[in-house]
């Protein structure tokens, strides 16, 4: 039986849907311009679906990119895709929003993939990548840290590196000078494809119960940073436990 899957990732700037029976993409739409993806997300599914005919009973699967990220953009997703997937009673997978980025590699392609994803102050979101038997294996755990040191990291890898993702002009500064294995992909890289989203959660793990799944923030807001910083004495506090 053909799977039918809707795809979502609103983790960033580009807001990506795709539908795909199988392997094969039925439509898609990516939005790079807009910010507010909690007015076009629906719509577009809607629209997309009517174009298709498609019923909201006919979907197998949802597939979405849970972070890291926006956290207003991670929130978005992640609840639209729990509220589907509850409705309908369907799979759910969630898909790194990382390993997506890196997916925009060819597997033949033998390098330490690294997506990165600007989180300011010079900091970024990032991760580890390498096609193995034209599969996408981890090597190195999403993470969060000074784009410096992780340049500082990647100069002793042996292997040639590329980095992936949005050069924003203060990680431009930091990217000027690049340890001699290390690249930046062409900026068509940066654009993460919801088509490659479907593709990466037809073999993904669905979760046991939707109603579960957290979105991967990898760090505190800034909010909550503050309230730490005034009050030392107290214990942190978790103030984000599902959505």
């Amino acid at each position: 039986m053909e799977l039918k899957i809707l795809a979502l990732d609103t983790s960033n700037h580009p807001m990506g849907i795709a539908l795909v029976e199988d392997d094969r993409l039925m439509a898609t739409t990516t939005l790079n311009m807009v910010r507010n993806h909690s007015v076009y997300v629906l719509p577009t599914i809607e629209r997309l679906m009517a174009d298709l005919k498609w019923q909201p009973e006919d979907l197998d699967r949802v597939v979405v990119a849970s972070g890291p990220g926006s956290y207003t953009g991670i929130r978005i997703a992640t609840t639209t895709a729990k509220v589907l997937a509850t409705t309908l009673d369907i799979e759910l997978v969630a898909e790194s929003s990382l390993k997506l980025l890196a997916a925009n590699a060819l597997p033949g392609d033998n390098r330490l993939l690294v997506p990165f994803f600007d989180a300011r102050r010079g900091t970024v979101f990032c991760g580890g990548y390498r096609y193995k038997e034209g599969k996408l294996e981890t090597v190195m755990a999403d993470h969060h840290e000074e784009m410096s040191d992780l340049l500082a990291k990647l100069a002793d890898q042996e292997a040639p590196v590329i980095l992936i993702g949005v050069v924003s002009p203060k990680l431009k500064t930091i990217l000027a000078s690049l340890p001699a294995n290390v690249s930046v992909a062409p900026a068509s890289y940066a654009v993460p494809s919801a088509y490659q989203l479907a593709l990466l959660g037809k073999d993904g793990q669905p979760v046991a119960d939707p109603d579960t799944l957290v979105p991967s923030y990898l760090r505190i807001t800034e909010a909550e940073a503050q309230w730490q910083k005034q009050h030392p004495d107290q214990e942190p506090q978790e103030y984000v436990h599902e959505v």
